[in-house]
């Protein structure tokens, strides 16, 4: 999956996504904000927003930013904003995988149904590490590959197709979260057929003083993250290939 490729994809959905995945996976987005317990002016981002389906369940008390790189999308979730008269609430186009925030910007940090949707989750996983303070929470709510070997088989032979509907099916969530700085607090099975999990962490990052930012393979081809004095690393700095 390119990020053309996938901007397209979701752009089509645009009108229909409401009705079409709304009610499907409204347990599952209804379950993170329940539980966030969120507190007076945090700062929220929601990575990959969508058509804005979860802006209404968020309080009002604390500060919502919601990114999207689907024009479409995000038009349907702009929509949903003014009808709400959602002033808590920014929306911006951007790319998840290079997002235009400074460090340590958000308190918490919630991608729906992204891991799996995008064209190099390191980078994006990478990025809500960066953005998000130490300490502070990152959820993703998504499918992962199932720990049945003969289901994760068929999700793998399912993939190749899937990818052309704009997601993957083969991904599985201990490699999402190998090398990183995240600590798994909760984890929750949701969706028809509890196919999705909705995984909490913590983001401790800056340990001894150093930040675990921007994915990267080591000479084995296993995916690590580079500990760097509160900066961003790049691939000429490293002189490792970014994932």
């Amino acid at each position: 999956m390119d990020l053309a490729k996938v901007e397209r994809v979701y752009t089509s959905y645009a009108k229909v996504y409401d009705r079409i995945f709304g009610k499907v996976f409204h347990e599952g987005r209804q379950s993170i904000i329940q539980n966030l317990n969120v507190q007076p002016h945090e700062k929220i981002l929601e990575v990959g927003v969508g058509t804005g389906l979860a802006l209404p369940m968020y309080p009002r008390h604390c500060q919502i930013v919601g990114i999207d790189f689907s024009e479409g999308m995000l038009d349907q979730a702009k929509q949903k904003a003014a009808e709400h008269r959602m002033d808590h609430v920014e929306l911006h186009r951007m790319d998840a995988g290079e997002m235009e925030f400074k460090d340590d910007s958000f308190d918490t940090v919630v991608a729906a149904y992204v891991v799996t949707a995008v064209p190099d989750y390191r980078k994006v996983v990478s990025e809500m590490i960066r953005v998000c303070r130490p300490g502070g929470r990152i959820i993703m709510l998504n499918h992962f590959s199932n720990d049945n070997k003969a289901i994760a088989a068929i999700e793998k032979v399912l993939s190749p197709l899937t990818k052309h509907l704009g997601w993957r099916t083969d991904l599985a969530l201990q490699t999402v979260l190998d090398g990183t700085p995240l600590h798994v607090t909760r984890k929750q099975h949701v969706n028809p057929l509890r196919l999705w999990a909705l995984v909490e962490c913590v983001n401790k990052k800056n340990v001894n003083g150093k930040t675990h930012v921007n994915g990267v393979k080591n000479a084995n081809g296993a995916v690590g993250y580079a500990h760097i004095n509160g900066s961003r690393l790049s691939e000429q700095a490293s002189g490792q290939a970014l994932g």
